[in-house]
């Protein structure tokens, strides 16, 4: 106050105990396990997502390959060529194939998505006689094998509906899709009903809203998620179907059948060096509907993963 030394508030012992402490440093092993358990679930990600990929990625490098007749090995001479991205549909029937699957899976995951999200609203909001029957039911065509239920559908085709004109084919082949996926859109889009809070649809009709307007503009934008997430996971096993598929698809090709016959064609030609020439002749096309597949599900569970979470940061404040 009279313009004395400065006072420091800091007593001596505090002063030697401050500047003789120092801070602590965990060991090099031990900030190694803190990183790698910070990021633990990206690194399992990533090695997962490597795996998966692994496939797709052999196909597409081994494209480039100058091969004569096994696409195995390596060659080096020549390699790597774009000869085999020329022509797509070089052999016969491939690119018919692709389009005739792409259609099938098109059409039967609209149907599917529409039966099956009628069916999840059904169980899940209303109540009814049989209805635990129907949870239970809902899971036997998923968990019944393949081959058994493409066999009882060629039975019903063969025997009932041929009376009425329908021949193994297109519609057999769509009618088969529908029923098997029906299973996973009820059970994709029965798990987000079930997760949503029933007060927002209460809230909805306390400020005078429709059962139509709380329908379209509550529920619907919440289950929407959940229906896109069906829908993929529909097209992806219709597109992919092979088992069911050569039950009842008679003289019908996909493309899944049409890689089975090719390697089951040339196998018993015996010609098993020409069997991966011919293969990877057409491995581009199946490249690029894989990859095409893969980036619309990314995309697709990116949107709804940041949808999902807006959602849920809007309910919390």
């Amino acid at each position: 106050r009279d313009g004395g030394t400065p006072v420091s508030a800091t007593t001596p012992d505090a002063r030697r105990t401050t500047t003789g402490t120092t801070a602590y440093r965990p060991s090099t092993g031990k900030r190694v396990m803190a990183w790698l358990a910070n990021r633990f679930a990206i690194i399992a990600a990533v090695l997962v997502l490597f795996y998966l990929f692994l496939p797709v990625l052999y196909v597409f490098i081994f494209s480039f390959n100058n091969y004569r007749k096994s696409n195995i090995a390596w060659n080096p001479n020549g390699s790597p060529t774009l000869k085999h991205w020329a022509n797509p549909c070089g052999a016969p029937g491939v690119c018919e194939s692709l389009g005739t699957s792409l259609q099938i899976g098109v059409i039967s995951t609209l149907a599917a998505v529409v039966l099956g999200t009628l069916l999840a609203f059904a169980l899940v909001r209303h109540q009814f006689k049989g209805r635990t029957a129907g949870n239970v039911l809902v899971f036997v065509p998923m968990a019944k094998p393949e081959i058994v239920l493409g066999a009882s559908l060629l039975t019903i085709f063969v025997q009932g509906f041929s009376n009425v004109g329908l021949r193994l084919g297109f519609w057999t082949i769509v009618i088969a899709h529908i029923m098997f996926c029906i299973s996973f859109v009820v059970v994709t889009v029965k798990a987000r009903l079930q997760s949503l809070d029933p007060r927002l649809d209460e809230a909805a009709m306390d400020l005078y809203a429709t059962p139509a307007n709380t329908f379209w503009k509550v529920t619907f934008p919440l289950v929407l998620p959940g229906i896109i997430g069906a829908a993929m996971l529909s097209f992806s096993l219709s597109f992919d179907d092979f088992i069911i598929t050569s039950f009842v698809s008679g003289n019908e090709t996909t493309f899944p059948k049409f890689v089975y016959v090719s390697y089951l064609r040339d196998f018993l030609a015996g010609e098993i060096g020409d069997l991966t020439y011919d293969f990877s002749r057409w491995s581009p096309s199946l490249l690029v509907v894989g990859v095409y597949l893969v980036s619309t599900v990314a995309l697709v569970t990116a949107a709804v993963t940041n949808r999902e979470y807006v959602e849920g940061r809007r309910a919390t404040f």
